[in-house]
């Protein structure tokens, strides 16, 4: 009897170790699990020939940055594929690899077409999912909207499943139905509770619709049973201070940086380690909170080294966070003149939206408020261009409400608070709006 992943697609191999070892690599991978890599790393070695394992082995490198051994196995895996494997498959390989290369428009192209094919291979669908998949870095400004349509267009196929609960519930919790989509994030969480993705999704629901004592206690009881190694315990933890944040707690964010997400402490992918540690840091100082210089210096130290280049929109914002926070002029410069010269050649598909950041985030450093504050206001509706999720595209935002309100510009800073307040509650906006009288 042919091989089959747990969604009843056939599996090139003869091994009954390999598929096994396949199937659980591929659950722990769409969970963000622990032990993924090592379980397709014992798929590889019982059948080198089968080419899937090879594929989704080089994705787990690619979720850490790792671009040479990703691209070693995914040339590996066309090769196999090639000689040895189904149309399914075939296309299958292809997609990733692509995504792998970072070919994004050829990769969404092949994922549209294969999804349509096989809408059960949810490895395939997972790419376009997700805060940093390929919908959000594609520059597109209804990526939200996409990903929600696109799990709305193939949910009869996979029904009670764990992980597209996750997924579908989280897109629409990103397109602005939060009910909904905590409802269906929770029955995929309940269905396996060893899934960080929706302990995650879970968060993001809570963020949106005000619930931060539930989600506080919901990461203090789950948070145990997940290895810090795991690929989202720093950023599942940054969920966490986020909250402390809300009750004007520093001191428990300062912490809960010090445990998991500053360089020394933390095992998160390279783009986590940028992007939770400098935004965390930056809304601690926005939000009048004391940050000691030395974490700034740090933490910046070790960006440099993982994103020396500009190249992705969502990690040079976070990487001018850094620059402006340590007044390196030069560093900022010199990426924005890439950026710049990338826009002028029609190769930033996010758009201007990208450059007016940085440089608004210079200014609100230098504290040149009213600056900062005419930079992002033409650009506010396309920052979700630079991808992301909402919870992490709100720093953009909260920086132009303190910018406003420090330059003197009160009733913009109350009319942005006010809309806010109306679509969710916030301890931190109604702290704010107090202050303003």
């Amino acid at each position: 009897m042919p091989h089959e992943d747990r969604y009843g697609l056939p599996l090139s191999t003869s091994s009954d170790e390999a598929a096994s070892a396949y199937r659980e690599g591929v659950d722990l991978m769409l969970a963000g699990w622990t032990g993924t890599a090592e379980t397709l790393e014992r798929a590889i070695a019982t059948d080198p020939d089968f080419a899937l394992p090879h594929i989704a082995r080089a994705r787990v490198h690619a979720f850490y940055q790792q671009g040479d051994l990703a691209r070693q196995k995914a040339a590996r895996a066309r090769e196999i594929v090639a000689r040895r494997g189904t149309e399914r498959e075939r296309s299958h390989v292809e997609t990733l690899a692509l995504a792998i290369e970072g070919r994004l428009p050829e990769a969404i192209a092949a994922m549209s077409k294969h999804v349509e094919a096989w809408p059960r291979d949810a490895v395939v669908l997972s790419l376009p999912l997700g805060a940093f998949g390929l919908f959000a870095f594609s520059g597109m400004a209804d990526h939200d909207r996409a990903r929600h349509e696109l799990c709305e267009r193939v949910a009869r196929h996979y029904g009670e499943d764990w992980w597209f609960f996750t997924m579908s519930g989280w897109a629409m919790t990103e397109n602005g139905d939060v009910v909904r989509g905590r409802t269906v994030t929770e029955r995929g969480f309940n269905l396996r509770r060893a899934n960080a993705h929706a302990a995650h999704a879970v968060l993001h629901a809570m963020f949106e619709d005000g619930s931060i004592e539930a989600a506080d206690r919901l990461v203090d009881e789950w948070i145990p049973a997940y290895d810090r190694a795991g690929i989202l315990h720093g950023h599942i933890r940054w969920h966490q201070a986020l909250g402390a944040l809300e009750h004007g707690d520093a001191a428990r964010a300062l912490a809960i940086y010090a445990d998991v997400l500053q360089p020394s402490a933390t095992q998160a992918p390279p783009l986590n380690v940028i992007t939770d540690g400098a935004s965390l840091l930056w809304r601690l100082a926005a939000y009048g909170h004391a940050v000691p210089k030395a974490l700034w210096l740090e933490a910046d130290s070790a960006a440099q080294k993982l994103f020396p280049k500009p190249g992705l929109p969502f990690a040079d914002v976070h990487m001018a966070l850094f620059a402006a926070a340590t007044q390196n002029s030069e560093a900022l410069a010199a990426r924005l003149a890439v950026i710049d010269h990338r826009l002028a050649e029609g190769k930033l598909p996010a758009g201007p939206v990208v450059p007016a950041i940085c440089r608004a985030l210079a200014a609100f450093a230098d504290e040149d408020y009213a600056a900062c504050a005419q930079m992002l206001a033409p650009v506010l509706g396309e920052v979700v261009r630079i991808g992301g999720s909402h919870a992490q595209r709100e720093l953009i935002e909260d920086t132009f409400i303190v910018a406003l309100m420090r330059s003197g510009d009160l009733s913009r800073a109350r009319t942005l608070l006010d809309a806010r307040l109306h679509r969710r509650p916030s301890l931190r906006d109604r702290r704010w709006q107090a202050a303003m009288g």
